[in-house]
């Protein structure tokens, strides 16, 4: 079982981490905004505090053995550029300095790079990257380009595109480094990162958040392994 500590747990991606780790026996706690701990998932644990302010939280990390940050704006897209560095950067840095203050394991999610598009979105996720190397942190940091899910659906159009570009040894590397993933994939690969700690900062790019079998469909989260 593993003890963690999540912020954004009532977002997006978040409210379905929370679930998919409570199925597997997981001790949960959310950071909440005051008012919104109704918010949390039943069986997690509201935690008030600011996600922007690392001094209203940190100190109630432990005894959480791994720090997931997921706070960002919400559908990003270039013309969000002012909202993420109101938003991502100084929340991600201040999951940085809360992970250092409580010396857990931080699970980031960072975004695929380079690209020749989203150049705001990516300054700021590189520099949260940057920020957990110079903290020394033992991290795991995903790095997805899209996530398709509810609401999130019109990149389905590009699939075509992609397979052509997959299939020309010019293109092939940035389509598979740029590619589509399933938010069940994400909400694996997340899992994956809490049940195995990573020493040192370990980079998971699209290849790798993308475990599918041959029939295309989204691979099963594997058992925990035992203690």
């Amino acid at each position: 079982m593993q003890n963690v500590f999540i912020t954004g747990g009532t977002g997006y991606m978040g409210r379905r981490l929370i679930l998919a780790l409570l199925e597997r026996g997981h001790k949960i706690r959310a950071l909440v905004r005051k008012g919104s701990e109704a918010k949390v998932p039943a069986g997690a644990e509201a935690v008030i505090g600011d996600a922007l302010d690392a001094s209203t939280y940190a100190a109630r990390v432990a005894p959480s053995n791994t720090l997931v940050q997921l706070v960002g704006a919400a559908h990003p897209s270039p013309a969000k550029g002012k909202e993420f560095r109101a938003i991502d950067l100084p929340s991600g840095l201040a999951a940085v300095e809360a992970a250092k203050r409580a010396r857990v394991h931080l699970v980031y999610v960072s975004v695929a790079h380079p690209a020749p598009m989203m150049k705001a979105y990516i300054e700021v996720r590189s520099q949260v990257e940057r920020a957990i190397r110079d903290a020394g942190l033992n991290a795991t940091v995903l790095r997805p380009w899209y996530v398709l899910g509810p609401g999130h659906r019109w990149p389905y159009l590009l699939i075509p595109f992609y397979k052509v570009c997959e299939c020309i040894p010019s293109a092939r590397e940035g389509a598979q480094r740029l590619g589509l993933v399933t938010l069940p994939q994400m909400i694996a690969a997340l899992v994956g990162a809490v049940e195995n700690p990573a020493h040192g900062v370990r980079l998971v790019e699209v290849p790798e958040i993308r475990q599918t079998n041959a029939c295309g469909k989204d691979t099963e989260i594997l058992p925990a392994k035992s203690a």
